[in-house]
């Protein structure tokens, strides 16, 4: 007999304030966590990138993405179509979409070891970087078996549970892979890190949100879930084909080192995304899923979603580009990494564009939009691969760089698009962040001028950039100071 909604979805007859209410605290909590985890990156990231050549990290950015693409055929969108779906959840749904789950990323195991000769061979691949090609093959089994207690806190918005998990394996991981590659381990950092990283998640997972594995199979319900699913998953694939399809492509055009450094490059440059964007864009696909048929409630919530992206997002993209070359200059064996500081600041504009779209898009599929979304996505893959080719054959690594921006560019379409389904003040959430952290640049610029390259320069560049953003976002938005206490006040 299905368990009834009251046990599996008590978020199911939430008011539009209460869901509001927990969508800040999910921010909240999540915005926290990355505090947390990106600071272990980034430090764990600057000492492989001292530890590690550029042939190395190249390796790993490229078996990574070939997992990643494999990886889209293990999830035939089941668990956003579990999160997004308005009825009421069932074990039946749970069990079917476990079962088949689990036989899909089945298949893709076998899939992975039939094609490893195959790579090896395009790709130049050692034994070791085979070995952790399997390992991230398995960590896919891993993370699998973690798909449905992980969808039950999403649709709880319980994201003070769904943090923990996370926390363990991101410690775990980078303490280990930054370990074993000081000790010269080289790419098996990676190997071990990520086994480790796999079995810790998936027992934390099920302690921190309970829930017995069982095998069963409803057609009817298979149905349901593949009806948003399907849609969802060929937007997925889609991503996978323009952005890890196009790294597996440049790695044969440029090599593992010069992969290695577009990398770094689009590591770095999307840093700011990751930080401050993705766990917004965690919060809101279950939330605005609920406000899907209160437009006006939804167009103010997508609005102070984009703002509070934006208000973070382009200070650190601007502040990243100007101090990075010193950074380069000042930290011991970094200077490697110099032939990718204009690809990193070429791609700072992409990832301040990503800031505006990434959470529109994300509106449009919470919203059953998959049909805009897919359409979208189409016309950003075409470009993808049309532009990057031609520019990475002429004009190399920077080539590159410029393709993915110009691709950047084409999503004032979308905002275009999109527009006609969900109203977003673009002035509010856009304008004034971008005026401020174009103010910011011009005082953190003359710092850099006029100090010699040093570490003190970076500590004066970072304050002076903090103090003259504060002042300037607060002059031409001066009710920022009240939205934030307000909304830390209804969580308190």
């Amino acid at each position: 007999m299905a368990e009834s909604v009251e046990q599996l979805d008590p978020t199911q007859d939430l008011t539009a304030e209460a869901v509001g209410k927990r969508t800040i605290k999910g921010a909240l909590i999540l915005t926290g966590r990355n505090v947390l985890i990106q600071a272990i990156s980034f430090f764990s990231t600057a000492l492989l990138t001292i530890f590690l050549l550029p042939s190395e990290f190249g390796v790993f950015f490229l078996v990574s993405a070939v997992i990643n693409f494999l990886a889209y055929f293990g999830d035939i969108g089941f668990a956003a179509a579990l999160i997004q779906k308005k009825d009421k959840l069932t074990e039946e749904d749970l069990k079917t979409v476990f079962t088949a789950q689990q036989t899909l990323v089945a298949i893709i195991l076998l899939v992975i070891f039939i094609v490893t000769p195959i790579l090896k061979n395009i790709y130049n691949l050692d034994s070791s970087a085979v070995f952790l090609f399997w390992a991230l093959g398995f960590s896919l089994l891993l993370s699998s078996l973690k798909t449905i207690p992980t969808v039950l806190m999403e649709r709880r918005l319980e994201f003070n549970k769904y943090v923990v998990p996370q926390i363990a394996e991101i410690v775990v991981f980078n303490i280990t892979v930054v370990f074993l590659a000081w000790r010269g381990f080289g790419v098996t950092s990676y190997t071990v890190a990520v086994i480790l990283r796999g079995f810790l998640g998936l027992i934390i997972t099920y302690f921190v949100q309970p829930w017995m594995p069982s095998v069963s199979f409803s057609k009817q319900a298979f149905k349901s879930i593949l009806k948003f699913g399907v849609p969802y998953q060929a937007n997925t694939l889609l991503a996978m084909v323009k952005d890890d399809g196009m790294t597996l492509f440049l790695g044969g055009l440029l090599g593992p080192s010069g992969i290695g450094l577009l990398g770094w490059a689009q590591k770095w440059a999307y840093a700011p995304l990751r930080f401050f964007m993705d766990q917004v864009i965690k919060v809101t696909f279950p939330a605005f899923s609920r406000l899907q048929n209160q437009k006006e409630n939804l167009s103010v919530a997508v609005t102070k979603s984009i703002f509070f992206v934006s208000l973070l997002v382009f200070p650190s993209l601007v502040m990243l580009v100007l101090a990075a070359p010193t950074l380069v200059q000042i930290i011991p064996r970094y200077e490697k990494w110099s032939p990718a500081l204009l690809a990193l600041t070429i791609l700072s504009i992409t990832s301040a564009l990503a800031a505006v779209t990434t959470p529109l898009t994300n509106t449009l599929n919470a919203i059953g939009k998959i049909t805009l979304t897919f359409k979208l996505m189409i016309m950003w893959t075409t470009l993808t691969w049309v532009l990057v080719p031609v520019f990475s054959y002429i004009y190399g690594l920077n080539g590159a760089a410029i393709g993915f921006t110009l691709v950047g560019l084409s999503s004032f379409v979308a905002l275009y698009l999109v527009s006609k389904y969900v109203t977003v003040n673009f002035i509010q959430s856009v304008g004034k962040p971008l005026i401020a952290a174009l103010v910011m640049g011009l005082a953190v610029f003359m710092v850099r001028m006029f100090l010699p390259v040093s570490f003190m320069q970076i500590l004066s560049m970072v304050i002076t950039g903090f103090i003259s953003y504060s002042i300037t976002i607060i002059t031409i938005e001066p009710t920022i100071i009240k939205l934030i206490k307000d909304q830390f006040k209804k969580n308190g």
